[in-house]
Parts: structure tokens; sequence; C-alpha cells
């Protein structure tokens, strides 16, 4: 049997013995990979999708427009046609600012008026049913998403109702809620979505009370230059002396896309390294509560020949191994959900997203990092333990001091017997404080952005709905990972505590402690790790939030982060009971018997 198979067959072996501590491995390791790739995948993510649909639409590079419809205006903009370094144009067409109605809900709108064939610049894509005909509507894909609009149902537009004919998507307008272009509001920040109809079916909107834009799409000869393209422009200004033009280059349109995910990027980043963090201490935790067994395989391994390369091999290949296929699932994940995460409005073409090369290749180094700094450590002292030592595992004296036992009698005995599993293993202590502490960061984070005032649009509630839904549903989902991955690492931690404090709760028990009182004396060395950490982790969430914030910060009510850190305690409290429980009820005579020599 070559060594390459014979690790194979012993790693694989040993997972199936310990199925449970593999899958908490693989979902921790996953939880971190999976963020990080989402976080690290929105850094450039929306001008990729922009040009993109730029590409599938003839998107413009200059959209310029002007307030009216009279003859001067319509004019200035027809100049536009002949302004150096345009090569192709669209209109000029008409876009009316009213409200549109769907199922009961109602949301600003700008209805574009739409030729039966699109012109050589600005070619909406049909997404879904037809293109534009009299008597029927076609509603952009992010706007239609918003109002739960779908071909065959049908819209009020200005008191008439029309059928939706088709869903479209276009790189001439920025995504869902930033459409208008320039508005009865004051701009691009007014909130609205694109609606395409007849010219004759928009005949119904001109009115004194209805405001009426008039634009013209432009393709250069280098969209590079499309910044050039406005009215201080000495080629243009003379056209427009007598009214007022707006120009919107393309990479105006790109960078108002990003302000939907502007605030998303640092919580998905921050928040994969605390969920890295997590599952470094979830992994720290298994591979020491393993360590006894480890190195128990480590002598019977050398009793049977094996090389310290060998025996390294396999105790090395079956975390990175378990990191590997957590880090496949993670990118897995991360391909699936990017498409969601940077383009929520829909209002793009994900035609080609997920994690890049550099993205793959950065989760990957992370995931090793994870198992291996948190293996080598036990790895290297088993390698170091003689043979005959490994396979007796003899237990360690621990020193007494006298000063130490007198304070100690003071205590009750369920208080002792917590101090003492903490000091016998204070490094497990101090990751469970970081545990509790790093999942309050996250909390208190997500509650002081819940108590922002949410920054409306004027005329939109759907557009308020919109800019401020994405930060806040990722937080919260952000928020639940950790808290899942904070779960899983107090019982991994109580669970280890319990297994290597079988023989001193037994002999305890022979000296009188009743099972209540080895149930709370295991909580014990939970809770009181998780007392300073709360002290510490909902300030600390609170300046995390306010590193990122622009601009003042309101202070959500006092009780909240009270509440956030009391919560952690009972449900540290009420983790630690079940396995703590568990384990007091063992039998002292089974525990004494498998643990003599």
């Amino acid at each position: 049997m070559g060594p390459i198979l014979l690790v194979f067959r012993l790693v694989l072996a040993d997972v199936r013995r310990h199925p449970v501590q593999a899958g908490m491995l693989v979902v921790a390791i996953t939880a971190a990979t999976a963020t990080l790739a989402l976080g690290l995948s929105m850094h450039g993510a929306t001008e990729k999708l922009y040009r993109q649909t730029r590409e599938a639409t003839a998107g413009p590079d200059v959209v310029a427009l002007s307030p009216g419809t009279d003859r001067s205006t319509i004019t200035a903009l027809t100049s536009l046609e002949h302004a150096p370094g345009v090569v192709a144009h669209s209109g000029p067409y008409r876009q009316y600012y009213t409200k549109l109605t769907a199922h009961g809900s109602t949301g600003a709108a700008v209805v574009q008026v739409a030729d039966m064939t699109p012109g050589p610049v600005d070619r909406p894509l049909v997404t879904s049913g037809g293109w534009v005909r009299p008597g029927g509507a076609v509603v952009e894909r992010g706007f239609a998403t918003a109002m739960h609009v779908e071909v065959g149902d049908r819209v009020t537009v200005a008191g008439r109702s029309l059928p939706v004919v088709g869903i479209a998507v276009t790189a001439a307008r920025s995504v869902y809620p930033w459409a208008l272009g320039i508005g009865p509001n004051g701009g691009p920040t007014d909130g609205g979505g694109v609606v395409w109809l007849a010219e004759r079916d928009t005949r119904a909107l001109v009115s004194p009370d209805v405001p009426v834009t008039s634009f013209i799409n432009l393709k250069l000869e280098d969209p590079a230059a499309a910044r050039t393209v406005s009215r201080h422009n000495p080629a243009i200004a003379p056209a427009f002396e007598g009214t007022w033009v707006s120009t919107r280059p393309w990479q105006g349109i790109s960078g108002q896309n990003f302000v939907m995910l502007r605030d998303s990027q640092p919580i998905l980043v921050v928040g994969s390294w605390l969920l890295s963090f997590l599952a470094i201490g979830g992994v720290a935790t298994l591979a020491a509560g393993r360590a006894a067994k480890q190195t128990r395989r480590v002598g019977l391994l050398k009793a049977v020949g094996a090389t310290p390369g060998l025996i390294a091999a396999v105790l090395l290949t079956e975390y990175l191994a378990l990191a590997l296929l957590a880090d496949a699932v993670g990118l897995t994940i991360a391909h699936f959900t990017t498409p969601a995460i940077v383009n929520p409005s829909a209002s793009l073409l994900t035609t080609t997203t997920g994690p890049s090369g550099d993205t793959i290749f950065l989760t990957t180094v992370v995931a090793l990092g994870v198992a291996a700094l948190t293996t080598i450590g036990p790895t290297l002292r088993a390698l170091r333990t003689g043979t005959v030592s490994a396979l007796a595992d003899t237990a360690h004296r621990p020193r007494h001091r006298a000063w130490l036992n007198r304070v100690s009698a003071l205590l009750p005995t369920s208080l002792l017997l917590g101090l003492r599993l903490i000091a016998r293993r204070p490094g497990r202590a101090v990751l469970h404080g970081c545990n509790i502490a790093t999942t309050l960061i996250v909390v208190s984070a997500m509650l002081m952005i819940h108590a922002q005032p949410v920054k409306g649009y004027p005329g939109s509630p759907m557009a308020t709905h919109a800019q401020t839904a994405q930060a806040r549903h990722l937080l919260l989902a952000v928020t639940a990972a950790v808290i899942a991955l904070a779960i899983v690492n107090t019982v991994t931690i109580t669970w280890a505590f319990a297994q290597e404090a079988r023989p001193t709760m037994a002999i305890a028990r022979t000296l009188g402690a009743t099972p209540g009182q080895i149930t709370a004396g295991l909580s014990a060395a939970q809770l009181l790790p998780a007392l300073p950490s709360v002290i510490v982790g909902v300030p600390l969430g609170v300046q995390v939030f306010l590193l990122f914030n622009r601009g003042d910060a309101a202070m959500p009510p006092g009780w909240w982060l009270i509440a956030a850190g009391v919560a952690s305690l009972l449900a540290t409290a009420a983790l630690t009971a079940l396995p703590a429980r568990a384990a007091a009820r063992r039998s002292v005579a089974q525990t004494l018997s498998a643990e003599a020599p």
C-alpha cells in the first residue's frame, strides 16, 4: 500500500469515527469563506454588470436632459447630434414624472415615450414578454421587481389601466430607484422607476400638473470622453444659452449604481473576518478537545513503525482536506448568492457573476490558514510525545498551593468547580470569552444601524425602502451566521470541558458533589468568561459602527444594548446546561473504571 493511499484511508477512517466534529469544522470554515468571498466579489461588481448591460442594450455614452418640450428645448437637444465626437443618437424623446399603481401599491415613475422599434442608441433588452405596443406598458425590471409586477399584470398610469406586455433592462438609467435622471425634486436622487409607453398612450399625461422633460441619447467616438460633453463645453454651450441642460455620462450612471452597495461591502468584509475569528476559535477547540485521542493515535502509529513525516501527514491532511471542502462549499454558496447581493434591484444583467480568481485564491488561503494555525500546535505536541507515554497518556499531577486551597474552601461547590475548570484550561476560557465578545460586536452594530433614521427620497417610499433594505438585510444575515457559529462554538467548548473534566467531576461526586452542582460548575466555567466579554463586546460593537458611519449617529435606547448582553448570558447558560447535564449524569463507576490504567 502506497503512502498516499495509506494517509487517505487513515484520514477517512478518522472522519467516519468523528463525523460530528468534522461537520462542525466544515460549517465553521464554510461560513467564513462564503462571507469573505461575497465581500470581495462586490469590489467593482456593479461596474462590471453595468458594462455587460451597456453592451447588451447599446447603452448611450451620454444622456442629455432638458426640462420642457418647447421648440427651443428640442432645437438645443437636436443640435447635439452634430456635436464633436458624436457618432450616433436616438431621440429627442419625452418623459413624464407621475405615479404607477400595481397590486394596491403606488410608486414614483418616469414614463418614457418609446419607439415601436428602438433606435441605434439605447435598445432596452426585453427579459420577459415583448416590447412596447399601443395599449401596453413595458416596465423596467428593477421597478417591476419592487412593485411585484409580472407580464400579464395590469398597472395604472395617470388613471388609466394598462396591461404589462414586457419587462426590460436598460443602461441609459441608473438602477432602480434612481432611474429618473432629473425630475421635479432636483435630480437623480428622486426615487422612481421607468415605464415605457407608446406615444399615443402618453397623451393622457400632458397636463400642467405633470412635469415633463425632453432628452436625447448620444453615442461618442470615444466613450472615455463622455464627461467632456456638458453645457460648459464651448462647442455645446451656445445651443443652451436660452435653456438648461443636464448631461449624464455613462461613468456617472455607473457610479450612481454603486450607491446601493456602498454600505454593504464593509458589512460583508468585516463580517467575514469576524466569522473567520470564530472559525479559528471553534476549530482550535475541536483540535484541543481531540488532543488526547490524537496522542494515543500517534503512539499506535509509532508502535507499528510509522515515521514522523507520515504521522504529521495523517494528522494535518484531515483538517486541511476538510478546510478545502469547506472552502469549495463556501465559494459555491457565494457563486449562487452574488447576483442577488451585487444586483439587489435586478436592474442589471447578471450573466457572469461570482468569485474571481483572486477571490478564490484568497479564500482558499484563509481556509487553509484557519485549519493549519489551529492544528499545528496539537500535532507537534503529539509528535514530541514518546511512544510509551503516548500509549499510556498518563494524567499530569496538578500543583497544590496551600493559600489557594484555603481561599477556595470558602467558595460554593459549583463556583469552585467552575473556577477549577477555567484554571486548568485558561486558553479555552479566553476563546469562549472572545466568542461571546465577537457575537456582541455584531449584534450591537446591528442595533446601531436599526437605530439610525431612514433617509428618504422625495415622492417614493419604495425607493427609500430599496436603498436601506440592502444593508440591513445583509447585516441581519451576517448576524445570524455569527450567532449560529457562536452557538456551535459554545456547545463545542462545553462538550470539550465536560469530556476532559469527567475524571475530576467523578471524583467530586464521590466526595459528595451532587449532579446539580456538577452541572452548575460546568455552566459556571462558561458564564464566568462571558461576563467580561459582555462588558467589552457591546461598546466595541458601537465603536465598529461609528468607524464606518458617515456623519452624526443616533444611539439606540440603552435597554436594547443591555438586553443584548443579558440575552447572551442567558443563551450561554441554556446552551451549556444540556451538555453539562448529560456529563453530570454519567455513571461515576463507569467514568473511573474507564480512566483506570
